[in-house]
């Protein structure tokens, strides 16, 4: 299954889904996406800006490293967030990271008025199958 069809499984699979998308944290891109409106690129580029500050950027990281350290845990890289849910004014936005490689992220957007806990457990059930698209 290709990247684009995956997405698009999701988006037909998650209550109430407006918009999937795949984000590579690590070159700072959005490989895919796929909405029920079209959207500015401007607004497109930035989802993978704001994925990628979600997850990596320079407090979370310093928070993560500092669990690590307190712990005794050596730094081998793993990241302990891996699924962020912001709920704005209308939407639901989840991140959730892959579990094979943590450099990419999948982006899943809903309308506020979604189960969130359906939209949770539908975008779980797909990531599996998103990453293994890549």
């Amino acid at each position: 299954m290709s990247l684009d069809d995956a997405l698009n499984k999701v988006r037909s699979t998650v209550p109430e889904c407006v918009a999937t998308g795949f984000v590579d944290m690590k070159t700072g891109m959005l490989l895919s996406v796929k909405t029920v409106d079209s959207h500015p690129q401007e607004v497109l580029d930035l989802v993978a800006a704001a994925t990628g500050e979600l997850f990596q950027g320079q407090n979370v990281s310093a928070i993560e490293s500092t669990f690590k350290r307190m712990r005794g845990v050596r730094d081998d890289g793993h990241h302990y967030f891996q699924e962020i849910i912001i709920m704005s004014d209308n939407l639901i936005h989840v991140f959730q990271r892959c579990k094979r490689n943590e450099d990419m992220v999948l982006v899943v957007v809903c309308r506020i008025s979604a189960n969130l806990g359906m939209v949770l457990t539908k975008s779980r059930g797909n990531l599996e199958a998103v990453e293994a698209a890549v």
